[in-house]
């Protein structure tokens, strides 16, 4: 009896979660659980057109927390609405919680100590890591640093909206109306930002 409570579930509603630092006090491989939860959550969300953006897992101990964001976009390849950012719904995010999590326990990826799941969208001032991102939120406003040349040069940061991809290229209309275009294999970070 003691086992099957070892673990509990928290279903977190359809809202953006706020990313905290990892810490390094982990028992356990945490890249290793990364990806095996990443497989699962990706395995469940193709099932019913759900795809996992990150997955993040911090704390330590009975404090861990292990965070999937998760959203639906337009089919085809259409670009994201402005008014609409996340495609993702309530359902979906409980939908998740419970496959993912049976699979995880069943599985026993994550050993040792409880933990808390937490289920969400990346919310509007979302990370932009992949390629794939830039081209979906095209006409969004975004900001983006790059990095530098020359390894001991400054970093270059550039707001504005994101015009598109061209085979590995991303532009953006930055500042005063002008453009700028830069190889993605240049961006040190990137994130959309919210326009109020």
């Amino acid at each position: 009896e003691s086992d099957q409570w070892a673990k509990a579930h928290f279903f977190i509603a359809c809202c953006p979660l706020k990313r905290e630092p990892e810490t390094n006090n982990m028992a356990g491989n945490r890249e290793s659980i990364i990806e095996r939860v990443t497989a699962i959550a990706e395995r469940v969300g193709a099932e019913v057109g759900i795809e996992v953006v990150n997955v993040e897992f911090v704390g330590g101990g009975r404090n861990r927390v292990l965070r999937l964001f998760i959203d639906r976009f337009p089919p085809g390849g259409e670009p994201v609405p402005l008014a609409t950012p996340c495609g993702a719904t309530l359902e979906d995010c409980e939908l998740i919680s419970h496959q993912v999590g049976d699979i995880i326990d069943v599985e026993d990826v994550i050993p040792g100590e409880a933990y808390k799941l937490e289920v969400g969208t990346p919310g509007i001032d979302r990370k932009l890591t992949r390629l794939i991102d830039f081209q979906r939120f095209t006409g969004h406003q975004a900001k983006v640093t790059l990095k530098p040349p020359d390894p001991d040069g400054p970093q270059t940061q550039l707001v504005g909206v994101l015009n598109g991809v061209s085979g590995n290229v991303i532009q953006i209309s930055a500042a005063h109306g002008s453009t700028v275009d830069f190889p993605f294999e240049q961006v040190l970070k990137a994130s959309l930002m919210f326009r109020w």
